[in-house]
């Protein structure tokens, strides 16, 4: 579903990635490993067009998105989470939902669907963005990216900053999605969680893929996380 081939990308002159390769495939769940700075949220916005790569390719159900407008690749069906949430303040619970509903081929997320997902966002409902816990606006982020129906649901640092409560909320829902075979890429440090239930791994160091694996290999070898993810 989702391809990238030795992707490169920077800000200015300071180039951050230099050779990055991952693939999604439908209905699976990856995750995008490695400590700070070392090239994750630039990946993804490669991958979303936020920032223009200097080279290698992007390809998504076939068909080449490197270098596109942010909204033309999400209108190929690729629905984001970023990183700090960034929900709109001056809009309402529901409001936010209502903004990026979009109908696709597959599952309909509707209002009652995310709702249900997340019953907490139903009763807050009407208050602004600025009204509601950092808990609930991780879940509106979600609901929100739900809402457009993606194909493929990125998040990006999925439980940053979270209560451990909210935190196992999160994953309870990753786990649930991943039961319906929504496609994830999903980065985050909670490495012992996202191989309870990620199918595959890919650890990036200093710009670079430098490991993949499925959850079984990563946690069979004890080295990986001395070498890669511990600071």
């Amino acid at each position: 579903m989702l391809s990238v081939r030795h992707l490169q990308a920077g800000y200015g002159a300071a180039q951050v990635l230099f050779d990055i390769s991952l693939d999604v495939g439908a209905g699976e769940v990856v995750t995008l490993l490695g400590r700070n700075g070392m090239g994750k949220t630039t990946t993804i916005r490669s991958i979303m067009g936020l920032l223009r790569p200097m080279g290698g390719e992007v390809r998504f159900d076939g068909a080449a998105v490197t270098g596109q407008a942010p909204y033309r690749v999400a209108q190929t069906g690729i629905g984001l989470v970023p990183e700090g949430r960034q929900i709109f303040p001056t809009l309402t619970v529901e409001e936010n939902l209502i903004a990026t509903s979009a109908t696709r081929t597959g599952r309909r997320w509707t209002l009652g669907s995310v709702y249900e997902l997340f019953p907490r966002l139903k009763e807050r409902r009407s208050n602004l963005g600025t009204q509601i816990s950092g808990g609930e606006q991780q879940m509106l982020a979600i609901g929100r990216a739900l809402m457009t129906n993606p194909k493929l649901l990125i998040l990006d640092e999925a439980t940053e900053g979270l209560a451990p409560l909210i935190r196992a909320e999160i994953w309870s829902c990753l786990k649930r999605l991943r039961g319906e075979k929504q496609s994830i890429l999903v980065i985050d440090k909670n490495v012992d969680a996202l191989a309870g239930f990620a199918d595959r791994h890919v650890i990036v160091e200093k710009g670079r893929s430098v490991w993949t694996g499925t959850s079984a290999e990563l946690t069979a070898d004890t080295t990986l996380k001395d070498r890669y993810l511990h600071v």
